[in-house]
């Protein structure tokens, strides 16, 4: 993997207005280190959702469209079949895909449509408040469960990778973590090679990574990243889900 030295083209040279610990910058040069090593930035289109990752387009320095609530993968569609050269992604969190933008999730992978999705899980709505989100871990307190979540009365947290690895339209599919530098390393492999499918014509692609909100949950940076560490990954284990072979 060839390592990029100083800061990527592919990212605008701003201060990110998110929290202190919080996981979406890094996710953000992780996805702009990507395009710049498969030399894509300028046939690139992301798709900002809504969440705290809504000012998304102020930082990728690529072409940027937004969407309704939810609704990224039904605009990421249309640009991918309107411009079926173009390297088309979307970047959501938990909160806009996993709830309002689900069905829109689903189909766009059911359809086989060719773009990429790049879903950030921290259990949590982050911009909101706080509030309980479907990946909500049970017993995890948050703003609408303060007394921790309980299945019983809401439901189990939803496993996107898992869910999406009965869709046949899926080319590839993994969960990852970037809570320390080794899965940081190997979050960025498995981005890489979900861009690396769409341009080989191969079908959907879906990376979720597993991020840490200290704000929301309430925790120092160093502890949310144990939270991950020790919590998220026993609900959601990492690995490649689904992989067809190229």
């Amino acid at each position: 993997m060839r390592l990029i030295k100083g800061y990527p083209v592919s990212l605008k040279e701003k201060e990110f207005h998110y929290c202190p610990g919080c996981t979406h910058g890094l996710a953000h040069r992780l996805i702009a280190e990507v395009l710049d090593e498969l030399e894509i930035r300028e046939e690139a289109i992301g798709v900002a959702s809504v969440g705290c990752s809504v000012l998304a387009y102020e930082y990728f320095n690529c072409d940027m469209q937004q969407a309704a609530h939810g609704r990224a993968p039904a605009v990421a569609t249309g640009i991918k079949r309107v411009h079926p050269d173009k390297v088309v992604f979307t970047y959501q969190g938990d909160g806009d895909l996993a709830s309002i933008g689900l069905a829109e999730l689903i189909h766009a992978a059911n359809r086989g449509e060719k773009i990429t999705v790049i879903f950030i899980n921290n259990a949590i709505y982050g911009m909101t408040g706080g509030q309980m989100a479907p990946t909500t871990l049970p017993g995890q307190r948050t703003s609408t469960s303060p007394a921790g979540r309980s299945s019983s009365e809401t439901g189990f947290p939803l496993k996107i990778a898992e869910l999406l690895s009965t869709v046949e339209g899926v080319a590839y599919l993994a969960r990852v973590s970037l809570h320390d530098p080794a899965h940081i390393v190997e979050g960025k492999r498995a981005i890489k090679t979900a861009f690396e499918y769409q341009l080989a014509g191969r079908g959907f692609s879906l990376v979720e990574i597993l991020a840490a909100c200290p704000t929301n949950w309430g925790m120092t940076p160093l502890k949310a990243l144990e939270f991950v560490r020790d919590e998220m990954l026993k609900v959601y284990p990492k690995g490649v889900y689904r992989r067809l072979e190229k």
